[in-house]
């Protein structure tokens, strides 16, 4: 599959890369695994002079070894003496050739020297303060533990804190862009494009498996990502064990009841009978698995919240492969599939949901959109957007069918909802899939 999107994180990239011409640079990029950093810097950077840096799992001087040859396969004069141990070392040899000449340098797993050796990151805080003004180095750390990332360059009491130029959170595809992939395989029917969004939640990689393998249809995908040799089976438990460690199991169960729709705080205590405030807390935060939501008109300090998975992939993944990990032991794979088939009509009415909330965010026309429910949720309406400045509310049922829609029955539930707005120009629709053709050109 050819490159995509990326407009705007490649104009960035090009910024700075011209800023790098007078001093050195640095710049960030950080999102899970499989969204396509390494793509987009090995996109920008196509050439351009540069370096390219994989952290590796293996000790420090053997990394060094492969980082010399690298830097001598590009430069005919390389400064040094003797071997290169100390990766502390490596970086003083970019920054003194970067005096003389502009490069770019990526560093791939960036956080992977927690593992190696830890003080690699003061080591770099201390060259980076002496040097770059002296410096024309373009530096691009990439990183795919989102909690390390973090904590290494916005974290107060860490050495990089900012010392980063830029910090880009990759994210996955929007659905325009999906929408233009699709279109470059000769698709363009809307169920493959919303079961595109549902299954692999807009991941460049995933999306590049199923078109590669021809899986354009509902049957194609879910044969697909669901059979022994299937590299889908055991993403989830991939993408996330290191970010969470020893403590993954309580993690993974609070994951698996959000997927199933318990996504209140108390339904998840209740169930797992122990308190999981701190755990939720850090899925949001220090993770960013999970988002936290209120009613669109909720203030600030409402307790009416609920909680859901922010990728597509992984809400699929705890729903049906992990919830039915004995199936996936015992490698019944037929019985996984009937669970899918069986609960399609009702999961994906809920990713319906937020795949408008999607398309009307791509629209730029609201600052708020979101859900709306009161209390015990009564009246709950899927979506509400709002403009404040032209006073405009868009009030919405959605359903994949549209034989289950009722407007009088939403105007009926969302009176008290408008009431809280009395100058606003209120619209009433019922959206089923197939009414996202007037929101995506097909």
């Amino acid at each position: 599959m050819k490159f995509y999107d990326r407009e705007q994180e490649l104009s960035e990239l090009k910024k700075l890369l011209g800023q790098s011409k007078n001093r050195a640079c640095m710049a960030v990029l950080t999102g899970r695994r499989r969204v396509g950093k390494t793509s987009l810097s090995l996109e920008f950077i196509k050439d351009r002079k540069h370096l390219y840096f994989f952290v590796a799992k293996k000790s420090e001087p053997l990394l060094c070894e492969e980082y010399l040859r690298e830097i001598k396969r590009l430069f005919s004069e390389v400064p040094i003496i003797g071997d290169i141990r100390y990766f502390k070392d490596i970086f003083q040899l970019l920054l003194e050739i970067s005096k003389k000449e502009s490069f770019t340098v990526i560093i791939d797993e960036f956080q992977e020297f927690f593992n190696i050796n830890p003080s690699v990151y003061s080591e770099i805080q201390k060259l980076w303060d002496l040097n770059k003004g002296k410096c024309r180095l373009n530096v691009i750390t990439i990183g795919s533990v989102y909690s390390l990332m973090y904590k290494i360059f916005q974290n107060s009491k860490e050495p990089l804190f900012n010392r980063a130029d830029r910090i880009l959170m990759i994210k996955p595809f929007s659905v325009r862009t999906m929408t233009q992939i699709l279109h470059d395989y000769k698709v363009k029917d809307l169920k493959t494009l919303f079961d595109y969004y549902l299954f692999t939640g807009g991941s460049p990689k995933y999306i590049d498996l199923l078109v590669e393998n021809g899986a354009f249809s509902f049957d194609a995908i879910v044969n697909f990502i669901v059979n022994s040799n299937s590299p889908f089976i055991h993403e989830g438990k991939n993408l996330l064990i290191e970010e969470f460690g020893k403590e993954y199991g309580t993690y993974f169960s609070i994951l698996e009841l959000i997927s199933i729709g318990k996504t209140g705080r108390s339904e998840i205590e209740s169930i797992l009978e122990s308190n999981v405030g701190g755990y939720l807390d850090r899925l949001e935060k220090d993770y960013a698995i999970i988002a936290k939501y209120k009613p669109v008109n909720a203030k600030p300090n409402s307790r009416s919240q609920k909680y859901r998975i922010i990728d597509n992939f992984l809400n699929f993944w705890f729903r049906f492969i992990y919830r039915h990990r004995s199936a996936v032991e015992t490698g019944n794979f037929d019985y996984i599939k009937e669970s899918i088939k069986r609960d399609y009509s009702t999961y994906s009415g809920k990713v319906l949901e937020q795949f408008y909330c999607d398309l009307f965010a791509e629209t730029n026309q609201y600052n708020r959109i979101g859900a709306y429910w009161e209390k015990s949720n009564l009246n709950e309406i899927d979506l509400v957007a709002i403009n404040d400045m032209k006073k405009e509310i868009v009030v919405a049922e959605v359903k994949m069918n549209k034989k289950n829609l009722d407007l009088g029955a939403l105007k009926q539930k969302s009176k008290r909802l408008i009431a809280g707005f009395p100058k606003y120009q209120i619209k009433s629709l019922i959206l089923s899939l197939d009414d996202a053709k007037d929101y995506i050109k097909l």
